[in-house]
């Protein structure tokens, strides 16, 4: 009992000082057996084929080496259990969806008019699209309008208003003619939700695991995608849509490899077409698709292996897909010992060495670490063990404040617009969102945040860091990030609101200009002219509202603020929820179960609050319709509401 006592102690002891990650914690180890069960030996590592352009990313060159990259790449995970192990990504039993029935158009009730105004037939001259991250390049979101039609996918606005949304709407995307306002009506519905694009005749819908072209006039269904697996996001540019999917291999019959099925027809990616990274644990397969809207014919693919928590950013040059990777305990306790190997004898070194060289997982790895440093401390009497225990925790927080740039990076794979993969590289720490990276004039910048310090780092063509500024924000973690031409803007928070503007027209050399530290936090960025950025957060409990002149990069200044009485705004994680209209010199945003609309050129003024739930806002002409469970219709000149139409 004392021995178990004091194993158990010394796992309490890791745990406390950090040792053991949550994302791994373990189990206590058992008082180990006197002969150890025998574990198998490491097989050779997979080696693939170099491309051209790329460092650590290459490609297999037969199934053989793609179960054998499966096997070694944590392909188990947790206890052996008499020698079994348990398979990590097991392949999903459930049948692929079936192809959902055409839609028919239904009755549809009348609109609610307010004051009297005539249907006048005319074009729409202007009309707002998605807001997003790179001008040109479509995101999906549950609003799309072509000008005359606004196509609502309104079961999704459930999400942000499960007590206002009737169910009878729920798993329905609405169709509505709504321009001019005056007699607004919904022309068909579509029997299922998801986020929407719309290019030219097809309203696309994406949904988990499918993907569906539809006829935007009569909401006729004309092709299908399913996936196996999930769609990570799209973007619509050009003539294209792009589509990243995640999947899980099926470690005992890989290949090949059918990531989607077409209108039923399985599409195949041979396993000597995909990527993986040498050296690195991966544990899901990345597809990038190049899809006609038109007809969803997939024109190309492209398939790498990653881990499974992902950032995309599209520049108009090409697509990033970046992962984050953290360094397992096994081998951060492997690198600590070899560093501090007056703490144990040689033979226990010896014996941990031959433990890390097992083809076993990450985890049973650390767990028999842990059963060779518990049996060495049933050798010790007490004063021992107590200066054990001590000298291993403050080395260790010593070890891993030295070494946090390697315990956790960030993997980027950079792939051409046809689909070729161009470049890869790494850079410590984990992106906050998309806004993290961007590309401008060949360079990219991303800017990183890892336990309490931020880095920003600006990656040439090949991915290779050429400038870099570490360790800012300390104690602190990123926020918002907004990069706009050679500058950036990062906040980051822990008491206050740390704003940086960062000079990025050197790429060789970074570097922060200014900072400004108020109250609150900031957690999205948008500019609303060339010296204006418009600051989204919360202050305490509130909405907050900052506008930040930054015209004098080493100075900038908070000129306005505004707070909401909301305790929650959709922007505050999700930029497709904001709009600005800069003809009238506004912005809109939810907040609560209301809708804000603000004046931004004299200070931020609010211009109007509307008292009716609202999840997004769209203008056609000088028209401001507001999107919840009913659609609000308002005169943009005289801020009057002119028509709504209710969904009843």
């Amino acid at each position: 009992m004392k021995k178990i006592v004091l194993i158990l102690s010394l796992i309490a002891v890791m745990v406390a000082a950090g040792c053991i990650d949550s994302e791994n914690q373990v189990k206590p180890t058992p008082t180990p057996a006197e002969t150890p069960t025998p574990l198998p030996e490491k097989t050779p590592e997979v080696v693939g084929e170099n491309v051209s352009g790329l460092s650590n990313l290459a490609r297999f060159k037969s199934e053989e080496e793609l179960r054998e990259y499966l096997a070694m790449r944590e392909v188990f995970y947790g206890y052996p259990m008499f020698g079994i192990a348990v398979q990590k990504g097991m392949p999903e039993t459930s049948e692929m969806p079936l192809p959902a029935p055409t839609p028919t158009p239904t009755p549809i009730p009348t609109p609610t008019l307010v004051g009297d105004r005539g249907v006048v037939e005319k074009a729409a001259e202007r009309y707002s699209g998605t807001n997003v991250q790179v001008k040109g390049i479509d995101e999906p979101d549950i609003v799309k309008t072509d000008g005359k039609n606004i196509y609502y996918s309104i079961g999704m606005a459930r999400i942000y208003m499960p007590r206002v949304i009737m169910p009878e709407y729920y798993g329905k995307i609405l169709s509505v003619l709504a321009f001019p306002p005056d007699n607004m009506s919904v022309s068909f519905e579509i029997p299922k939700d998801g986020n929407l694009l719309l290019y030219k005749d097809r309203l696309v819908v994406l949904r988990y695991n499918e993907i569906s072209g539809y006829d935007k006039e009569n909401g006729k269904n004309v092709w299908r995608i399913d996936v196996d697996g999930n769609i990570v996001t799209a973007r619509l540019y050009g003539d294209y849509i792009f589509v990243i999917t995640r999947s899980y291999l099926d470690y005992y019959d890989p290949c090949p490899i059918e990531p989607v099925r077409v209108n039923g027809e399985a599409l195949e990616v041979k396993c000597t077409d995909i990527y993986f990274p040498r050296g690195i644990s991966s544990e899901v397969l990345y597809t990038v698709m190049k899809v006609s809207p038109e007809s969803g014919e997939v024109e190309k693919t492209f398939s790498f292996m990653g881990s499974y928590g992902s950032t995309v950013y599209m520049s108009e040059n090409a697509i990033y897909i970046a992962y984050t990777k953290r360094m397992g305990e096994d081998e951060i306790y492997f690198k600590f010992l070899q560093e501090n190997r007056d703490l144990l004898p040689d033979d226990v070194l010896s014996r941990i060495e031959k433990v890390m060289g097992y083809d076993i997982s990450n985890q049973a790895k650390f767990i028999e670490i842990q059963t060779l440093i518990s049996k060495y401390l049933l050798t010790l009497d007490k004063e021992e063990r107590l200066k054990f225990e001590n000298d291993f925790w403050n080395r260790m927080q010593d070890f891993r404040k030295e070494h946090k740039r390697e315990i956790q990076r960030t993997y980027i794979v950079k792939v051409s617009l046809n689909l070729e993969p161009l470049a890869d590289g790494e850079v410590p720490g984990r992106m906050l969102n998309q806004f993290s990276m961007d590309e401008y004039r060949g360079y990219l910048r991303v800017a990183t945040t890892f336990g309490d310090e931020n880095d920003l780092y600006v990656l040439d063509e090949d991915l290779k860091v050429v400038g870099k500024i570490t360790g800012f924000g300390e104690d602190e973690r990123i926020y918002a990030v907004r990069f706009i031409g050679d500058r950036g803007y990062i906040v980051t928070f822990r008491e206050t609101d740390p704003f940086f503007v960062i000079d990025l027209s050197n790429p060789a050399n970074p570097e922060i200009k200014g900072e400004l530290k108020i109250p609150g936090f900031s957690s999205y960025l948008h500019p609303v002219e060339d010296h204006l950025i418009l600051g989204v957060g919360r202050e305490g409990s509130y909405v907050k509202l900052s506008l930040f002149d930054v015209s004098d990069a080493s100075n900038p200044k908070e000129v306005s603020k505004y707070t909401l009485k909301e305790y929650w705004s959709e922007v505050l994680y999700n930029h497709h929820a904001f709009l600005m209209d800069s003809k009238h010199g506004i912005f809109f945003l939810p907040a609560g179960n209301h809708g804000y609309v603000f004046s931004y050129k004299d200070g931020l003024k609010l211009v109007k609050a509307i008292d009716v739930p609202a999840v997004r806002a769209i203008y056609i002409d000088d028209f401001l319709y507001i999107l919840g469970d009913s659609i609000a219709v308002y005169d943009e000149n005289t801020w009057e509401r002119v028509a709504e139409f209710r969904f009843e």
